[in-house]
């Protein structure tokens, strides 16, 4: 399960978006959003370096000290670029400005201060903690920014920059960080657990959000990896977690993990939002090597266990499609009803997609498939796997063409 390096010159598609609105006129702050290791400051930097464009790129995410009149310092040195190229403008790029107390207010102030001067002055906001960069956004920033929401990598994406198989990715996942270590797997998954679980988990989550008790929110965190794809309700996870919580802390914590882009407690599916919020949530990782790093398996331990490379499959098949709905792509739910269930239903405006998953080539009946077709009309329904499409196409195109009408 060797991987090639990966080329410095492979560029996420989302990069195309962020330069084409940086070379628009000054209009909105770009904010750059994503769990950690999705290559955000890799990205922005590389627009940066092919746009002709005076810029400046600084991080808050150091040890030395942060705070509001360093914000200014790096505010005013970035206008002094774009005062000396008044016909192009210039370009700021903030990394990790939440770790700045009250930052929303002084970049309001100064953006706004830009605005009134006309200076073309265009900022990039960037961050990994989500609730601190919504809070900031939402006080002080509303209707002056955008969003670009980078999810994990997918399939296609690892494919092209490591050469990465369809096990590979199953196994390893899209953290693009910890590919080149996939040829030694203890080592890649040491990795996985200390530098992006651990530091996720503790500066992302517990510094930055009101957590009670961080010691549940861990094992939240690793029930949902153990039992990904599966519906869980809140009274049994708390059962299996023998803990005296109720439920409404831990769904917070499970919305806390899905902003971290960890872990997502997907809803059921009822044509009602009001019973959709009250339903047993489908818990399902965000990237699959969240999965196989808590299971301690090897990869040819994983590949010989037919029930986990199962749960393998269908968890990359729902984080392929967590991730989209992540962007704004489409709604993700589950359906259930008795004994009859449907893997994934798949909502974007009008259009309805219910997707079932195979793991064998064992043929089946699928009552979920017929009994959701017949209950709610969905425009599709798609089986992936066994003898229907296979997994690597199904993952190798985005969410978008399968909900094509």
């Amino acid at each position: 399960m060797a991987s090639k390096p990966t080329s410095p010159a492979f560029r996420r598609a989302f990069g195309v978006t962020l330069a084409a609105r940086l070379m628009e006129p000054r209009r909105f702050l770009q904010v750059v959003a994503g769990p950690r290791q999705v290559g955000k400051t890799t990205m922005v930097r590389q627009v940066l370096d092919e746009l002709a464009l005076p810029s400046k790129f600084v991080s808050a995410d150091e040890p030395t000290l942060r705070d509001r009149s360093w914000l200014t310092v790096q505010w005013d040195a970035a206008r002094l670029l774009a005062r000396a190229a008044p016909d192009r403008g210039a370009v700021l790029a903030l990394d990790e400005v939440q770790k700045i107390p009250n930052w929303s207010e002084t970049v309001k102030r100064l953006w706004d201060e830009d605005a009134a001067a006309g200076l073309p002055l265009r900022v990039v906001l960037l961050g990994s903690a989500p609730l601190p960069m919504e809070r900031g956004l939402a006080d002080s920033l509303a209707g002056r920014f955008e969003v670009l929401r980078l999810p994990h990598w997918s399939f296609a994406e690892m494919d092209a920059a490591f050469g990465f198989s369809l096990e590979q990715y199953l196994y390893f996942g899209g953290y693009p960080g910890a590919a080149p270590l996939a040829g030694n797997p203890a080592r890649w998954r040491r990795y996985v657990l200390d530098s992006l679980v651990e530091t996720t988990i503790s500066r992302d989550v517990l510094l930055m959000a009101r957590v009670d008790k961080p010691a549940l929110l861990r094992r939240v965190f690793e029930l949902g990896c153990r039992y990904s794809g599966q519906v869980l309700s809140y009274t049994k996870m708390l059962g299996q977690l023998q803990d005296a919580g109720n439920t409404t802390t831990l769904a917070h914590y499970l919305e806390l993990l899905a902003g971290a882009g960890m872990l997502a407690g997907i809803p059921k599916f009822a044509g009602e939002v009001v019973r959709q919020r009250g339903s047993s949530p489908k818990l399902q990782v965000l990237n699959t090597a969240l999965l196989t790093a808590f299971s301690g398996l090897t990869p040819l331990e994983a590949q010989a266990d037919r029930e986990f490379w199962g749960q393998l499959t269908e968890s990359a098949v729902g984080a392929h499609l967590a991730n989209a709905a992540a962007t704004g792509t489409c709604e993700l739910f589950y359906w259930r009803d008795r004994n009859r269930e449907v893997d994934f239903v798949v909502r974007a405006g009008r259009m309805l997609v219910a997707i079932e998953v195979k793991s064998g080539r064992t043929p089946a009946a699928l009552p979920g498939l017929a009994a959701f077709a017949d209950a709610f009309r969905p425009q599709r329904t798609l089986l992936v796997g066994g003898d229907g499409i296979p997994v690597e196409e199904f993952l190798s195109r985005p969410v978008e063409h399968w909900l094509q009408p």
